[in-house]
């Protein structure tokens, strides 16, 4: 087998480098000790962790992983959720032989070589799967040459790739391919790989004990990436040394990262939120990112902290600067369309976007106010030319008689009563001198004179 060994392939978008520099320096050099991550891949599909959805009994992807079936793939998802352990598991059903290309070394003629193999190998019944790494990265030319071998199924292909295939792929080759996306592992998993590999004869084998809180922390550096949880791991196991404990202070030396003091689930879940949207609300832009920094680097999840820029930017900023709500839905669409790590730019740059506007809560206070009314009885009958007139019989029956189209007058503003009679006069909207709210003040004072029919100046 050529190409990468770690357990869960080379993905592009994890920083090989970081995690790499982890492990002892006759490690990285090639030394005879195996990397854990590499002996702690799974042999079988039972030992496969996450990717449920795509392993249930009858799917595409277990078929293949159990020899049934035979279409090409492309394995799409974040780093360290078994893309190059899945191919690796297809591989071997039914003897099928493996080759493995990376996008960032092979060219043309590196995948026609394997191609002319896999034509030879044909001859005596064997089927070769190739597998290809970071294929987003492969030019049009490149996939151009797979295209015949996937569809003659002269190799069956598995493609892995961080990035939207839907993006980054030739329609020809996503189209003869099954696109299967995977997930990130979740806590759980990550706790049972990092259980596992301390148990295992093929891992520590018990030669180490591992406090909760080291594991705590082993699980928020792993951020869904079971190689870099793995990987962290080995680095704090060395430095207890055999027979060791490894605590959370073990971890912290080994990996050069302090612990960050946040759960996910409990009161630092709800006071580090709390004291983020009080920073941005205060205007203190170094307050707001270095809570923004804490719930990245403990995993909070980028959608919750999305969605609650959205609102804040309406309760707390609203009309003062009506761009705070575009840049904050513009930041939580990137964290559904390139997910994280890249996501945590545009969530940073919403936040002080969000921290240095202008303040004003006149938004809130002014739906607060209407809904009062609501709630207090005050709901009176829609004002008969303003109702809806496009049926027959309506004129009959007064609706829509009398109104006046706003945009045949001059102005585009004129007198008319578009309240209920019980609220005529009443005022919710009140913007305040922040911001664009100062000029917008002026010019509601003269729109209300002349909707409402009053004289200048009243």
């Amino acid at each position: 087998m050529t190409g990468d060994d770690s357990l869960f392939g080379d993905d592009s978008e994890y920083d090989g480098d970081a995690v790499e520099s982890l492990a002892p320096p006759a490690r990285r050099a090639g030394g005879p000790t195996t990397p854990l991550a590499v002996r702690m891949r799974p042999r079988t599909l039972d030992e496969v962790v996450g990717q449920s959805h795509l392993l249930t009994p009858g799917a595409p992807l277990r078929r293949l992983v159990e020899g049934s079936g035979a279409a090409s793939v492309m394995l799409y998802g974040p780093p360290g959720t078994g893309k190059t352990t899945l191919a690796s598991l297809i591989s071997g059903a039914t003897g099928r032989k493996f080759e493995a290309l990376s996008a960032l070394s092979a060219g043309v003629k590196d995948v026609r070589a394997v191609i002319d193999l896999a034509r030879r190998r044909l001859l005596n019944d064997e089927q070769t799967v190739l597998f290809i790494d970071e294929v987003h990265r492969f030019s049009k030319t490149q996939q151009d040459a797979l295209l015949a071998a996937v569809e003659n199924r002269i190799v069956l292909l598995v493609a892995a790739t961080t990035e939207n295939p839907s993006f980054s792929v030739v329609s020809p080759l996503l189209s003869r391919s099954l696109v299967l996306q995977l997930r990130s592992l979740t806590d759980d998993d990550i706790r049972e790989v990092l259980t596992r590999a301390l148990a295992d004869e093929r891992g520590l084998a018990g030669s180490v004990t591992v406090t909760d809180e080291a594991i705590g922390h082993l699980i928020r550096l792993a951020g869904g990436d079971a190689r870099r949880g793995l990987t962290a791991l080995e680095a704090a196991t060395d430095t207890a040394g055999p027979g060791g404990t490894v605590d959370l202070d073990t971890v912290e030396k080994s990996v050069d990262r302090a612990a960050v003091r946040y759960d996910r689930d409990g009161d630092q879940h709800y006071d580090v939120i709390s004291a983020f949207i009080k920073s941005i609300r205060g205007s203190d832009v170094d307050a707001a990112m270095h809570y923004l920094a804490r719930m990245i680097t403990a995993g909070e999840d980028p959608r919750f902290i999305a969605r609650r820029l959205v609102v804040h930017a309406s309760e707390d900023i609203g009309m003062a600067d009506p761009t705070a709500l575009l840049a904050a839905t513009a930041a939580a669409q990137a964290v559904q369309m390139i997910g994280m790590p890249e996501a945590r730019l545009a969530l940073a740059q919403a936040t002080i976007h969000l921290a240095t506007a202008p303040k004003s809560g006149a938004v809130t206070s002014a739906l607060s106010a209407a809904m009062a009314d609501i709630a207090a009885g005050k709901a009176g009958a829609v004002p008969p030319h303003l109702r809806d007139g496009h049926y027959a019989g309506a004129a009959a029956l007064g609706s829509a008689v009398g109104y006046k189209f706003p945009h045949d007058d001059p102005g585009g503003v004129l007198t008319q009563q578009y309240p209920p009679d019980e609220l005529v006069g009443t005022d919710y909207y009140r913007p305040t001198t922040h911001g664009a709210e100062r000029e917008l003040e002026t010019r509601l004072g003269k729109l209300r004179r002349i909707v409402r029919g009053r004289p200048s100046g009243s």
